[in-house]
């Protein structure tokens, strides 16, 4: 960051250090955001009496983790190295100074004991919330939270429809209600429930006046004459309007000048003057949708039935959440709230923290949900102007992108305007920015100007442009766009590929971010640059199932658990390990009726006579059909999976695919050490799906499978990255491509019933259920759902500024139009509805139109080639040249020979004999059990844990160690032995360390890596990087030392694992320095070295 002073927003930055005042600032991406947070925390410490009045809210474990961070690294620098001279540096190194006195004057030692910094992620926030107070949450045992709760909410969604055969019989008829409705489709039925279940903490706020039907009429009417007002706003001279502002006539009205298509009607003659106003054009398409003032009695039976049964579909979830002992954020959320407050006013948990908690932080504000709002408000509940208590929240509405996760921008619209609670919050805005250098500022200022809403609109999440000021000077080439024509996937793959090529060689060291909208867009390109030798870490980019390896284990669990199977088992036939050609298959399975032999088309008796591909196997007359190598690898196939048959029903279904998998040189068929990590977690995710050997709904596995992704390239550097743009979100790069503008994502999914809440003086909730089955499109959902899809055009735009903003210094966009010939000429086609193009496009139209003008003249583009058909003969052409599958002859590598040991020769114990002697199996028990609590303690970030607690688990201790295997005589001793360990590492400043909250954090994190040659798993206890920007490799160690040398002792211990943690660095090969670390909770030992 450049030097503050001359900062062109200094005096904004400056105010908002002000410790006596709560503000709300707006911060643009690249102002500087996180130091301005750090800035202000080290003012509040200066002030306060204990770091804890402080805390720190953030919406990710990452943003969290690099907040602490900074905050220790500034401690750090300020009692470590002098004032730097000037700038935003000088300005910290003098709060961090301020703070470091008052640590040192109060005792605090925050420097090592950094748990004492309240910094954490709202949903960690709430769920110590709920820990306090479980009866009051409503919990009872503290739930474990998920991410993905469909199945859940499917759960609950047919337990609601269980009511259509209960004892309550207003619920049986508004089930029956409900199913008539939908044509009596139970699934979708079920699926709508579950969509609404997942979006509950939105309609929950409005259930109240669902039934109000006067309100909600009223509310239609103030819609219908709020868009009439508009358009005559909007008219221009010489248009004979209606005389009054009924709706009904100004519909007409609208229809005599708009075509079907929704453009203006050539042959009027006022055509050349309203072919300008699109504005006008708008607001007549919107009075022409408008629709009907009045339910119909249908329509409101249908609403009735609907809002009665989600409140009971509530109901079913919090069972279903209590017999999981899971829950959602929103589940815990919502406990968080009642914790705080019931109907008898603040609870003693919320009085407590009123006391406690003197100042609250909140970054990334504008991605804040109705519930965590609420709970900002109950926490602020009772603080006055002036009583020293101030809230500070930051936060960009330009950057809100998350209405997925139910983030609303508008509350953060409403909080500048309105406060928080009883909080008046002082409005602040931040212009500087300290990433991109000038050109680009300027681009994205002219571009977005134009893209984002003129003005703001709480109600349909407007968010108007707010400018940026550049700190770095302009470089060549800031902005390039890239125009494609007709759905060229392959142009544009190309294109991305030779990008890339050309900012390597510019500065081999520089950052690339690959940004997409939608996963899918990436089909083309991923292989493109995979040909092209470039190597890129996806993260959460390809879908595990994607991945030929998990595919080919995905058809043998199949064939395996489904011997009837038949696609799964010539998919068997077919993968590597086998190789059958397509003519063996033929001659295999191509007609396989048990008597005679026919084509398919003439078949006269039922498909369920044809035999399985396993019996055909075993068919001697059929194998005679095959090839010499056909018939050899088929008996090699068939004797592994005879093995496995052999077997069935000794082994879980995991051995039995794993088994197979190696037998058949599942292994050999792999391209490198990531097609086999991506292995290992298809096994461990079947394993867990399991259930007596058998995949029960095989369905719900498969889906379960698609919500994987695979691993990243083990070998690749974080130089070229490939991720989503909300991904993206929070980093920057040095250059940035965003292919894939053309591009939609797919049809939006309908919901149960629409709602939105408009403000202004004709406000009042609009709500109306989806319309029957079969039948016309419910007109007052369409309009609904078309204001809800505007809505989301407004965060299309903040996803384009999010994706603009990540460059440091190039940015290119590529984006796919069609072109058609029309008079001997190239006629350019808007952009795809729904595209990102499509809203990016007065910014960049002028360049699609040069490149168009220079194209030569297109076929009609719907004779042009689609982007998918392209691929698909692409795939097949791929797939005639080689079919890749192991020598026929193939076979298992021998095992190595069995290792040889010679014990030790027996020699006299020194010093006194100890009655209980921690070798052997016990020993390794007590290790087991100390490892996972210690990696749960680690996930949790201390919260919650001190050493009182671990004083209360002597019982699940002994249980654990009991499912084990020790003793009965050696529970006592060995579960003291496992609460002394943890109780000693979370007294232990070293262990509070370790297992408090660090950036970059993995515990018990796996990594399959080569050595010398060999493939090794490798488990590393924990790995994290520290202040100093340093990555620690820690390994735990559970083993005591009754001598008096303890030092000597820890001494030989890193001396015996020394080898084993370089290893671990050797694998993790990061590009910064690696520090390696033992651990001995037993004696709050510690020794660590540089790798």
């Amino acid at each position: 960051m450049s030097n503050v002073a001359v900062a062109p927003d200094f005096e904004q930055r400056r105010r908002a250090l002000d410790p006596d005042t709560s503000f709300i600032v707006q911060a643009p991406a690249g102002s500087g955001k996180t130091e301005l947070l750090i800035q202000r925390m080290l003012v509040l410490l200066a002030r306060v009496e204990r770091p804890e009045e402080i805390a720190a809210v953030t919406f990710t474990k990452k943003a969290a983790a690099e907040m602490k961070k900074r905050v220790l690294e500034a401690l750090a620098a300020a009692r470590d190295t002098p004032r730097p001279d000037a700038g935003h540096r000088a300005l910290t190194w003098d709060l961090s100074r301020a703070a470091l006195v008052r640590n040192d004057k109060l005792g605090w030692n925050l420097e090592t004991v950094a748990a004492r910094l309240r910094i954490q992620t709202i949903d960690a926030l709430c769920a110590s919330l709920t820990r306090q107070m479980p009866v009051l949450a409503r919990f009872g045992a503290q739930p474990e939270s998920v991410e993905d709760a469909s199945q859940l909410y499917l759960e609950a969604a047919r337990a609601t429809l269980d009511s259509l055969e209960g004892a309550d019989e207003a619920a049986a008829a508004d089930v029956a209600r409900l199913l008539g409705h939908l044509d009596n489709n139970v699934a979708t039925a079920e699926s709508l429930i579950a969509g609404m279940l997942a979006r509950r903490d939105h309609w929950m706020r409005q259930h109240g006046r669902a039934g109000d039907r006067a309100a909600l009429e009223a509310a239609l009417a103030g819609l219908r004459a709020d868009a009439v007002r508009r358009a005559r706003a909007l008219l221009v001279s010489g248009l004979e309007a209606p005389a009054d502002d009924d709706a009904g006539a100004w519909i007409a009205f609208a229809e005599s000048l708009l075509t079907k298509a929704g453009g203006w009607r050539k042959k009027h003659p006022l055509y050349d003057t309203l072919a300008e106003r699109d504005d006008l054009l708008e607001a007549l398409l919107a009075v022409q949708s408008l629709p009907p003032a009045r339910y119909s009695e249908e329509q409101w039976q249908a609403l009735g039935a609907i809002t009665r049964l989600l409140p009971l579909a509530v109901a079913q979830l919090k069972i279903v959440f209590a017999a999981h002992g899971e829950a959602d954020f929103v589940e815990i959320a919502q406990g968080a709230l009642t914790s705080l407050e019931t109907d008898e006013g603040p609870t003693d948990l919320l009085l407590s923290l009123d006391y406690r908690i003197r100042h609250i932080l909140v970054d990334e504000f504008q991605d804040t949900s109705f519930t965590q709002y609420e709970l900002l408000e109950k926490l602020t509940a009772g603080w006055e102007q002036g009583d020293g208590r101030t809230l500070f929240v930051v936060g960009d509405p330009m950057q809100s992108i998350y209405r997925f996760r139910e983030a609303e921008v508008g509350l953060f619209l409403k909080a500048r305007h309105e406060g928080i609670g009883g909080v008046a919050l002082e409005p602040l805005t931040l212009s500087a920015n300290f990433r991109s250098q000038a050109d680009i500022v300027e681009w994205v200022n002219n571009a977005f100007a134009q893209l984002m809403p003129e003005e703001e609109d709480v109600a349909a999440g407007a968010v108007p442009y707010s400018p940026s000021e550049p700190v770095h000077p302009a470089e060549a080439d800031a902005v390039r766009v890239h125009p494609v024509f007709n759905g060229d996937a392959v142009a544009e793959a190309e294109q991305v590929v030779a990008l890339v090529r050309e900012a390597q060689a510019e500065d081999p060291q520089g950052t690339i971010g690959l940004l997409v909208r939608a996963k899918n867009h990436l089909e083309a390109i991923v292989p493109a640059l995979r040909a092209a030798g470039l190597k890129f870490r996806a993260i959460e980019i390809e879908p595990l199932g994607h991945r030929p390896v998990v595919q080919d284990l995905l058809a043998l669990t199949r064939s395996i658990a489904h011997p009837a199977d038949r696609l799964a088992w010539l998919a068997v036939l077919r993968a590597p390990w086998c190789g059958l050609t397509l003519a063996d298959l033929h001659a295999l399975a191509g007609t396989d009726l048990i008597e005679q032999e026919l084509p398919v088309d003439q078949l006269p008796e039922p498909i369920s006579s044809r035999r399985t591909v396993w019996e055909l196997m075993h068919d001697a007359r059929r194998l005679a059909a095959l090839t010499v190598d056909g018939r050899a690898r088929l008996e090699r196939t068939r004797t592994a999976l005879a093995a496995c048959f052999a077997r069935r029903f000794r082994s879980s279904l995991r051995e039995q695919v794993e088994g197979v998998w190696l037998a058949l040189g599942g292994p050999a068929c792999v391209a490198d050490d990531t097609d086999l990590e991506d292995a290992d977690i298809y096994l461990d995710h079947l394993e867990k799906s399991e259930e007596a050997g058998a995949i029960t709904d095989p369905a719900s596995f498969e889906a379960s499978l698609a919500k994987l992704y695979a691993q990243p390239d083990l070998a690749a550097s974080d130089h070229l990255q490939i991720m989503t743009i909300h991904k993206a979100k929070g980093l920057e790069f040095d250059t940035v491509i965003v292919p894939g503008l053309g591009s939609g994502t797919g049809r939006d999914e309908r919901q149960l019933f629409m709602w939105m809440e408009r403000a202004g003086q004709a406000g009042g909730l609009l709500l109306a259920p989806i319309n029957p089955t079969g039948s016309d499109k419910d007109p007052i959902y369409e309009t609904i759902r078309r204001l809800d899809k505007e809505k989301g055009a407004h965060e299309f735009g903040r996803l384009l500024y999010v994706a603009a903003t990540r460059a440091k210094k190039h940015l290119h966009l590529l984006g796919d139009v069609k072109l058609s010939a029309k008079d001997d000429a190239t006629e350019l086609k808007p952009p795809a509805r729904g595209s990102l193009l499509e809203k990016l496009w007065p910014a960049v139209k002028a360049e699609f139109g040069e490149a168009a003008a220079m194209s030569p003249p297109a076929e009609d583009a719907t004779d042009a080639p689609s982007t998918r058909s392209r691929q698909e003969a692409s795939a097949e052409g791929q797939t005639s040249k080689a079919l890749r599958r192991l020598p026929s002859d193939w076979s298992s590598p021998a095992p190595p020979p069995a290792a040889t040991w010679t014990p030790p020769a027996d020699t006299a114990r020194v010093g006194d004999d100890i009655e209980y002697s921690w070798v052997g199996e016990t020993a390794r028990h007590v290790g087991s059990v100390v490892h996972r609590w210690l990696q749960r303690i680690a996930e949790d970030e201390l919260k919650g844990w001190n050493p009182a607690r671990i004083d209360t688990m002597y019982e699940s201790f002994n249980n654990e160690l009991a499912a084990l295997g020790v003793e009965e005589a050696q529970l006592a001793a060995a579960a003291e032995r496992v609460a002394r360990a943890l109780a000693n590492a979370l007294a232990d400043p070293r262990g509070q360390w370790l297992l408090g909250p660090q950036q970059d954090a993995r515990s018990e994190y796996r990594l399959t890596t080569v050595i010398e040659g060999e493939r090794r798993n490798l488990v590393m206890d924990r790995t994290f990087t520290g202040t100093d920007g340093k990555r620690w490799i820690v390994d735990y160690k559970a083993s005591g030392h009754e001598g008096t040398n303890v030092g000597g002792f820890l001494d030989q211990e890193q001396e015996r694992y020394r080898a084993q943690l370089e290893r671990y660095a050797q694998a993790l090969a990061r590009a910064e320095p690696a520090m390696l670390g033992l651990y001995f909770p037993l004696l709050a030992g510690w020794r660590e070295w540089s790798a």
